[in-house]
């Protein structure tokens, strides 16, 4: 079985199986079992929804810490658009960047910048490439495309081949980085600033090869970290490049506004995103060229690693998306293979039965049949998300019906009255009171 990374944990100590995030997990990857949860590996997405719905903080992502940062000569920070969403009006891009030096980083490469250019990447592709199949669908979110390869495979074939922001920041960085200090790409580390776990096991596990990303550290620490730094004054100022254009990438909708071509459709939160994926497995939304796809609540300002309220974020970031107008474009690569994922995504077959076909059909069958027979109110009291799902465990020997409320209580029901009964049963042999028999009485009734 293939090994995975996850960035999302699990703290025993901390959790009471409370079955919170069993029901909300988008690819019922969790059960609760002897009071503790337990995440399904090769079903985990790291989208963080646990993350959020857990009232104990039992959930939580592990990303590198800034420490990281003494195993590379020279390294580069890459603040997601998103966290210029997360301060004050007052602190402008330009100070958060100078901050993020302070902190002890040698420069800094926007991934604003290089929305931009994934930006002009996507509207290429999207007119010359007319024969695949609509709506082709965001690479941008890694949840988002866990997702389809656990729960819509069918869909794969949707994806956009194009790296993300992220990745091609990464790339940017380095090669600059090398061109400007002569040192080797190994010797130069390249750190995301990151709002989501699943960014961070996209660094951690990429679909192919090698990321250009060598670390991912969670935005709220940064943030921290920032703090004290922008009471100072900026020691070394720095000018940002990127526009709203790329800015605009760090919420629900900027992508989108980005490319202003064909018909387009935005979507976010992991669960209208699954909504909008079933519309598109049954066929439809075919009049649709573009859909982008987030995870998070609001896109990237809603991560569960950001220390901002969203909606605040939003109204931020929309205010620097008008402080920054595109102006001339700047000299990014103009070659498509550029940007392009060089091997296709591949499936997970998370959700099979069974590896033998026949042997998945048979199953399949026997968990229908229990499933009918099981009560379908999904209460999760089982520690499996639904019915259904108790169903599949049953016939893969993960669960036990008797691991249902319901049908235990009626189980114990019909025990205790053929327990009445036999109590009210005499045998042959035992014709008569035994206490009037030992005291030497007569007959009885």
């Amino acid at each position: 079985m293939q090994q995975y990374f996850h960035s999302v944990r699990l703290d025993e100590e901390k959790c009471k199986g409370c079955t919170n995030c069993i029901k909300h997990c988008p690819t019922e990857a969790i059960r609760v079992r002897k009071g503790r949860a337990r995440i399904i590996e090769e079903r985990c997405i790291d989208c963080g929804e646990c993350i959020r719905i857990c009232p104990n903080q039992a959930k939580l992502a592990i990303t590198d810490c800034l420490e990281k940062l003494k195993d590379f000569k020279y390294t580069v920070a890459l603040p997601a658009p998103s966290f210029y969403g997360q301060f004050k009006p007052e602190v402008t891009p330009s100070r958060v960047l100078s901050a993020l030096l302070a902190l002890g980083f040698h420069d800094v490469f926007e991934v604003a910048l290089a929305a931009e250019a994934v930006s002009w990447a996507i509207r290429h592709y999207m007119e010359v490439c007319v024969d695949r199949p609509r709506p082709l669908i965001s690479s941008a979110c890694p949840a988002v495309v866990r997702l389809i390869q656990v729960r819509f495979p069918s869909l794969l074939e949707h994806i956009i081949p194009i790296e993300s922001p992220m990745e091609i920041a990464g790339r940017m960085a380095r090669e600059q980085s090398c061109r400007k200090t002569g040192l080797e790409p190994d010797e130069i580390g390249t750190f995301f600033i990151t709002p989501c776990p699943a960014k961070v096991t996209e660094v951690k596990q990429p679909s192919e090869g090698r990321s250009s990303v060598d670390g991912a550290i969670s935005m709220a620490v940064v943030y921290g970290a920032l703090l004290k730094r922008l009471e100072m004054p900026a020691p070394y100022p720095v000018a940002p490049r990127a526009s709203g254009v790329g800015i605009g990438w760090g919420r629900a909708g900027g992508e989108n506004e980005a490319i202003k071509a064909g018909s387009l459709l935005a979507v976010d939160g992991i669960h209208s995103v699954i909504s909008v994926l079933e519309e598109i497995e049954r066929g439809g939304l075919t009049d649709i060229d573009y859909l982008e796809a987030q995870a998070c609540t609001g896109g990237c300002i809603g991560g569960p690693l950001v220390p901002q309220n969203p909606f605040v974020a939003r109204v931020r970031m929309g205010n620097l998306v008008k402080l920054y107008p595109a102006g001339e474009p700047w000299d990014f690569p103009r070659d498509f293979d550029y940007y392009r994922l060089k091997t296709p995504i591949p499936a997970r077959p998370a959700l099979t039965l069974a590896k033998d076909p026949q042997v998945a059909l048979a199953r399949l069958e026997e968990a229908e049949r229990i499933c009918a027979e099981l009560p379908g109110l999904d209460c999760g009291s089982c520690g499996s998300p639904s019915c259904r799902a108790l169903a599949e465990d049953i016939v893969q020997g993960y669960a036990r019906r008797s691991y249902c409320i319901f049908e235990l209580r009626e189980r114990l029901q019909q025990l205790a009255e053929e327990m009445v009964e036999l109590a009210q049963k005499q045998p042959p042999a035992m014709g008569r009171d035994w206490k009037q028999a030992r005291d030497g009485g007569g007959e009885t009734d």
